[in-house]
This record gives C-alpha cells, sequence and structure tokens, in this order.
C-alpha cells in the first residue's frame, strides 16, 4: 500500500515544480512562436513552389498556343493557296490571286471596322465611371460643407 508520508512528499514536490512549470509554459510559448514562424516559412516555400510550378505550366500552355496558332495560319495559307488554284481552273493565274487578295483584305477591313466599333462602344463607360465618381466627389464635399 501507498505510504502516507510519501504521498504528501510527492505532494509537496509537485508544488516546488510550479516554478518550474511557469518557466516551461514561457519555453512552451517560446518553443511554439518559433514553430508558428517556422511553418510559415515553410508554408510561403510551398507556396512559392506551386506558383512557379504553375507559371511554368501556363507558359508551356501559352507555348502551344502560340505554335497551334502558327500552324493554324499555315493551314489559312493553304486554303488560300486551294482557292487561287481553284480559280485558275477559268482564269489567268494573276487574276486568281488578286481576286483572293481583295477579298481577304475585305475580310480584313470587315473585321478592322467591327473592331473599332466594339473598342469606341467600351470607352464611354469608363468615362461614365470618372463621371459618377467626380460626381460622388462632389456630393459629398457638399455634405461636408452645408
Amino acid at each position: 500500500m501507498a505510504d502516507p508520508t510519501h504521498a504528501s512528499g510527492s505532494h509537496a514536490a509537485g508544488r516546488d515544480d510550479i516554478p518550474t512549470q511557469h518557466e516551461s509554459t514561457g519555453q512552451l510559448v517560446a518553443d511554439a512562436t518559433e514553430q508558428i514562424g517556422q511553418l510559415v516559412r515553410q508554408e510561403m516555400a510551398l507556396a512559392r513552389a506551386e506558383l512557379t510550378q504553375s507559371a511554368k505550366k501556363a507558359g508551356t500552355g501559352a507555348g502551344l498556343f502560340g505554335g497551334a496558332g502558327l500552324v493554324a495560319l499555315y493551314g489559312v495559307a493553304a486554303l488560300v493557296a486551294t482557292a487561287i488554284i481553284s480559280l485558275d481552273l477559268v482564269m489567268p493565274l494573276w487574276l486568281a490571286a488578286l481576286v483572293i487578295g481583295v477579298v481577304l483584305l475585305a475580310v480584313a477591313g470587315l473585321l478592322a471596322l467591327v473592331g473599332k466599333k466594339q473598342v469606341s462602344e467600351a470607352a464611354p463607360p469608363a468615362e461614365r465611371t470618372v463621371h459618377n465618381v467626380k460626381a460622388d466627389i462632389d456630393t459629398v464635399r457638399g455634405g461636408n460643407h452645408p
């Protein structure tokens, strides 16, 4: 069985540990702070590595899109050449090339006009926003100075 004097001695020893526990708590807080800082640094390093990997994949994807665009351009050029050769069956080659060139320039001009219209329609909302912000500023100033 347990000795009662030994139990009280143990209990007294537990009380002697209280200052040590306070020191241990302080040490634990210091350790936790250090570990949190280390964890944040590790998470930042992981995020940096993930962003680097993501940027590399995005760069590769952009390069592949560029390559696809270049190949598509060659495909369109081949179709243009086919159209010229086909028209050569009913007219001289130089005239066939001229007709296809004029058609392509007309399509390019049409696309430019539609694009210009879209750009000009996009500009007024920004002007309206600037006007609205100026009106808001005037309202606030008017509210502050009765």
